[in-house]
């Protein structure tokens, strides 16, 4: 099929073949932009250049331009009302990508062909606004592949090669660009901030992302945990905690309205907490996702806290470490944790009102059964007695929860008994206050996939989860899972074996997938981890190499080398032997073959290709017969080569060799 649609482009006149070329690498070009522009833009552009391969495969005119400025105009004002604006990423993007469809309609000259081509290579540039991952970027080597195949195409006079050489060629540029392109990437100084200061553009991917709120409401998070984005990514130095450890504090919600749970306190920036730690820590690197958000994460719980480059660190009162922006970027910080700790070990607590809040009128039911509750003397047994509640109930855990109502807790816990980590964390911390026991919700990560192959553990959005804190005399603040109560494999594996997720069309096979559970040994598992390898090895080395670490390999290359001095002595000793092999090499080229060679080269780029079994006298008879030089260039030509074919088949005369190479020279420049 392959071998027929490169026979088929050959056999078309070589305009039409190189039109259709160019129209393949437009195509290529624009099809990712199709991902983030109005449809009405994907439809035009795509509508634009069936005309103009319709045009060209049908031998038509081009339509006038009478017909296209109207339709121009339309399109930017189509611009204008679609973003509000003709200025920004978005809106310059879309209008590059019309402007480069409706070029295609308006080419009269060769020059129009470049035009269209140096277009592309800048549009290519734009892609890298919307997505940077490593598929991205192989999508647009290709592009540039096709670009430079399609440009080459345009600087051939005469015959052309075949496409497949053409293509060959393109590769090669491609393969011998590569090393200064890496060379450029290690070294050129990177810029600590975003290179386009435009509306939108704060980094890849940077709208419309999803992932933890300062809000929950019951089916938030459920909702969250269908995605499967990953939310950072660690990398442990030592052991690796068990997965009922790992536990990422994010946001801890302490108001609730009766509908949702949200922050009531204020980040703070010298939380005076009253922290002990006991045991071994846990030291890890974390590279979290941008977000567009300010939380960071980590175990729990976090001794001090990270150092970010352009980035302040707070700590609020409950532990939740923020950042002074937004996060656009990817950034990696360096933690230390320690599972074993305790959090307000007082004997009172200062502020245990605002943990004892309940909205008014919400709840009768649930109100009454934490009333009564306090009837038990011993806080640590009404926790207790509520999970006991969980564990021997007919509650179910899942990702499709009954819609709930104004007394959400009274609904979910004697009436439908379905729910996620949101709908048992929000009633477990209900209850407990309505007890008497100053609580609050937790929301971050559980658990996390180790990926063997490269030694990194993927967080991802599904594995976004909502816990509780109790606050217990002598004890302080104490972890309380309610979800692990009810599913206890959801806290020691993962979501998807302790939720039944429906299959998708009734095939029960497909349920793993549909739940991103890939069994440990299975082929999709090992295809998983290969692939996520790759990805976080993309993420890790370039897309995070950031001006810090930029400067850390840098510093690694001098004090390796000792010093730029040595550099330069390395770097000069190169250039001089590169310099004086290739004068040796020419030194060896006799200067006849040389001379030689350069008429054939000239001769092929009139048109004249020398074939590989045509000698020299054959070569000058097809010279002679053409009609395609000037008869001075035919005549000196001819000439050339009838005095290489004497030189070339009499005996060696060494002395009349750089005579013969000169007077071939003064022959070689009279062809044109």
């Amino acid at each position: 099929m392959k071998a027929a649609w490169f026979g088929a482009l050959g056999t078309l006149p070589r305009d039409k073949a190189d039109t259709l070329l160019l129209l393949a690498s437009v195509v290529l070009v624009l099809a990712p932009h199709t991902a983030h522009l109005p449809l009405w833009v994907s439809l035009l552009c795509g509508a634009t250049l069936a005309w103009r391969a319709a045009v060209t495969l049908r031998g038509k005119r081009m339509p006038s331009t009478l017909v296209l400025l109207p339709v121009a105009a339309a399109a930017m004002a189509g611009v204008q009302l679609s973003f509000g604006t003709l200025l920004g990423r978005d809106a310059g993007v879309a209008m590059l990508v019309l402007l480069v469809a409706f070029k295609m309609l308006e080419m009269h000259a060769r020059r129009d062909l470049y035009v269209v081509i140096f277009l592309c290579f800048f549009l290519l540039l734009t892609n890298f606004f919307y997505a940077q991952g490593i598929g991205s970027a192989l999508l647009m080597l290709a592009a540039v592949l096709a670009l430079l195949t399609t440009q080459l195409s345009f600087q051939f006079t005469g015959k052309v090669p075949p496409l497949r050489a053409r293509l060959g060629l393109g590769l090669k540029m491609l393969l011998f660009a590569t090393p200064i392109a890496i060379v450029l990437f290690v070294v050129f100084p990177r810029l600590g901030g975003p290179l386009w200061s435009m509306p939108g553009a704060g980094g890849a991917g940077s709208s419309g992302r999803t992932g933890l709120s300062e809000r929950m409401a019951p089916g938030q998070m459920s909702n969250l945990a269908m995605s499967d984005e990953p939310a950072f990514r660690v990398r442990f130095q030592g052991r690796v905690p068990d997965k009922d450890q790992l536990y990422w504090r994010g946001p801890v919600l302490d108001a609730f309205d009766g509908v949702a749970w949200t922050r009531g306190g204020s980040v703070a920036s010298s939380p005076n907490v009253l922290l002990s730690v006991r045991g071994a820590p846990l030291s890890y690197e974390i590279t979290l996702e941008p977000s567009d958000a300010r939380w960071l994460f980590a175990l729990e719980m976090p001794r001090r806290p990270p150092a970010i480059a352009g980035q302040t660190v707070k700590v609020s009162h409950q532990l939740e470490m923020t950042s002074s922006g937004p996060l656009t970027r990817r950034v990696r910080y360096g933690v230390v944790s320690y599972p074993d700790y305790a959090l307000e070990r007082r004997d009172a607590l200062e502020d245990q009102g605002q943990w004892l809040l309940l909205p008014y009128g919400y709840n009768p039911r649930a109100l009454a059964a934490g009333l009564a509750l306090r009837r038990e003397p011993m806080p640590a047994r009404r926790v207790n007695a509520v999970l006991r509640q969980f564990r021997e109930q007919p509650f179910s855990y899942t990702l499709e929860p009954p819609l709930l109502g104004r007394h959400s807790v009274d609904e979910f816990l004697y009436g439908t008994r379905s729910g996620f980590c949101e709908h048992y964390s929000g009633a477990f911390v209900f209850l407990m206050r309505a007890a008497g026991i100053p609580a609050r919700v937790v929301t971050g990560y559980q658990g996390g996939e180790f990926n063997a192959l490269d030694g990194y553990m993927t967080v991802r959005q599904s594995d976004a989860h909502a816990w509780a804190e109790v606050w217990l005399q002598g004890r302080g603040w104490v972890r309380v899972d309610p979800t692990a109560a009810v599913a206890p494999e959801r806290v020691r594996r993962n979501l998807a074996s302790a939720i039944d997720a429906p299959s998708p069309f009734g095939i029960d096979a497909l349920r793993g997938l549909a739940m991103f559970d890939a069994g440990q040994d299975s082929l999709l598992r090992s295809m998983r981890d290969a692939i996520g390898a790759v990805s976080n090895g993309w993420n890790q080395w370039v897309l995070n190499y950031t001006p810090e670490r930029q400067r850390g390999v840098l510093r690694s290359m001098q004090s390796t080398l000792g010093g730029w001095r040595l550099i330069a002595l390395l770097a000069l000793v190169i250039g001089l032997l590169l310099v004086g092999r290739l004068f040796l090499r020419r030194r060896e080229i006799d200067p006849v073959e040389a001379v030689y060679s350069s008429l054939c080269k000239r001769l092929a780029h009139l048109g004249l290709a020398r074939a590989a079994d045509e000698g020299p006298t054959s070569y000058a008879a097809r010279i002679a017969a053409t009609q395609q030089l000037a008869p001075s260039s035919r005549e000196a030509a001819a000439e050339f080569l009838r005095r290489y074919s004497a030189w070339r088949y009499a005996p060696p005369q060494p002395q009349a060799t750089t005579r013969l190479a000169a007077t071939l020279k003064n022959l070689l420049s009279q062809v044109r």
